[in-house]
């Protein structure tokens, strides 16, 4: 399994919610790295680049936010990010993670079960899509499919929210759904992705 799914990277300063994540991942049978510090995970995912990184908000260098960025900047949006906190879990906290460009945010206490079904996920997604280069796009309600032509046409989320009359919340909520559905880690490569699979035109 390792050589299918890659390494696993988990980036925590708290070591005993490390360690459970790190032996829930490695009996799910990933190799897993772990670090208490934004400067050593980063280094390691440009010794090795990773399959997942799993990272806490709160760092002892730097907050997971700004990590998320720098793995953005040095990887691209190829790289499934998860954010993880404790203490930082409101709905902006949460939604201010996606929009940086996490693709998970994960509340701790996490239950493990839950935990390594969300991080198979996004990993053999991820390796079937490099396999073979499509996406599905079953699932995608007609609001979502409004709000992504929207987006298609240029219209930022206020725009959206205004044209459609719901909140710019929900315009958040009904992107990262399709952003889940498409496999898709940046409004950009969603839009392309809706276009390769025919989402316009009726294909």
């Amino acid at each position: 399994m390792e050589a299918r799914t890659g390494t696993v990277l988990v980036v925590d300063g708290d070591g005993a919610a490390r360690g459970l994540a790190v032996d829930a991942l490695e009996r799910a049978g990933y190799r897993v790295r772990s670090f208490d510090n934004g400067a050593e995970a980063l280094a390691a995912a440009v010794e090795e680049p990773p399959a997942l990184v799993l990272l806490e908000l709160q760092l002892p260098d730097v907050t997971g936010y700004e990590l998320c960025r720098q793995l953005r900047e040095a990887h691209g949006d190829g790289l499934p990010v998860f954010l993880m906190s404790g203490e930082r879990t409101q709905s902006i906290d949460r939604v201010a993670g996606l929009m940086i460009g996490a693709d998970d945010f994960i509340v701790k206490p996490f239950e493990l079960d839950e935990l390594v079904a969300r991080v198979r996920r996004f990993v053999e997604r991820r390796a079937g899509r490099r396999g073979n280069g499509h996406v599905g796009v079953a699932g995608v309600t007609p609001r979502e499919l409004e709000v992504l032509t929207l987006l298609a046409d240029g219209h930022d989320q206020e725009q959206i929210a205004a044209e459609l009359s719901i909140s710019p919340k929900t315009v958040a909520t009904h992107i990262q759904h399709m952003l889940v559905k498409f496999d898709a880690h940046s409004r950009a490569q969603l839009v392309a992705l809706a276009y390769k699979n025919g989402l316009f035109n009726g294909g």
